[in-house]
């Protein structure tokens, strides 16, 4: 395949979070077509074994490389710390992970304490490992698995009585720990903020990766040559192989997204 600057940004994660990924790189670059996958089906990704998280991922890239994505955005935190590593060892297409921000959180933090609410898969692998161990020991990283948020969320329930029990449960021992930073190590997280913000309050710094990833995408693509400078009425797919009413009211003020039910 010949990639061309026309070709689209793909992106995919394991259900809608990583629209919160798509809109930052919307925001940033207007005049790219995109392709979102969402395979909410197998939602979360989180409790899979790393195995079974390649195999999703490797499905997922096929998908996208045969509509000729020119890049591919792996807008999940589990997909990335668990199978990044395969997929740039195994497809020339350019891949953009995401990982916890850790790193801007250990910069910001004047407490030396962070909290970090991800899924189990997130916080179990090795690429989790290894960037976490980078961080000075003089800052204590306290890491909760967030059970059942993700699901919650594909559910379209994020103003649910169970959601905000929840938060509250997986909020208050970082609080009591003294945490001045709160990192969301899952894309489908940022959909939260309203609610963690009456949480934790002011004195907690609230941190997602999405603009870091939205900066890295450009620069990957302007480094290839392949920026597509022109508005040429770009197009946005968004593809779900679930209910896609939810995927639908997330993009509801965006008039230009065409949402599709795909049997994958």
């Amino acid at each position: 395949m010949t990639i061309k600057t026309q070709h689209a940004i793909g992106i995919f994660d394991s259900g809608i979070g990583g629209t919160s990924i798509w809109k930052e790189i919307h925001a940033l670059l207007p005049n790219e077509n995109t392709i979102y996958l969402a395979d909410s089906i197998n939602a979360p990704y989180g409790e899979k074994t790393k195995s079974e998280i390649i195999e999703l991922c490797i499905k997922n890239t096929e998908f996208l490389l045969k509509k000729n994505c020119k890049i591919i955005v792996v807008a999940c935190n589990t997909a990335t710390t668990n199978a990044i590593g395969y997929l740039r060892k195994n497809y020339t297409v350019p891949f953009i992970g995401i990982e916890p921000a850790i790193k801007p959180a250990s910069l910001t933090t004047q407490s030396n304490c962070i909290g970090i609410l991800a899924t189990k898969g997130t916080l179990n692998s090795d690429l989790f490992e290894k960037t976490s161990s980078k961080i000075g020991s003089n800052i204590e990283i306290v890491e909760q698995v967030g059970e059942g948020l993700v699901e919650l969320i594909e559910e379209g329930k994020i103003d649910s009585k169970k959601m905000d029990i929840l938060l509250k449960k997986y909020t208050d021992p970082m609080l009591k720990k003294g945490i001045d930073c709160l990192v969301l190590g899952c894309t489908h997280y940022p959909y939260l903020i309203p609610k963690l913000k009456k949480i934790v309050g002011n004195t907690v710094k609230i941190i997602d990766s999405g603009e870091a990833v939205a900066r890295q995408t450009k620069a990957i693509l302007e480094k290839n040559h392949l920026i597509q400078i022109e508005n040429n009425n770009p197009n946005y797919q968004f593809f779900s192989n679930k209910n896609t009413t939810v995927l639908k009211n997330i993009l509801a003020d965006y008039k230009k997204a065409s949402v599709k039910y795909l049997d994958f």
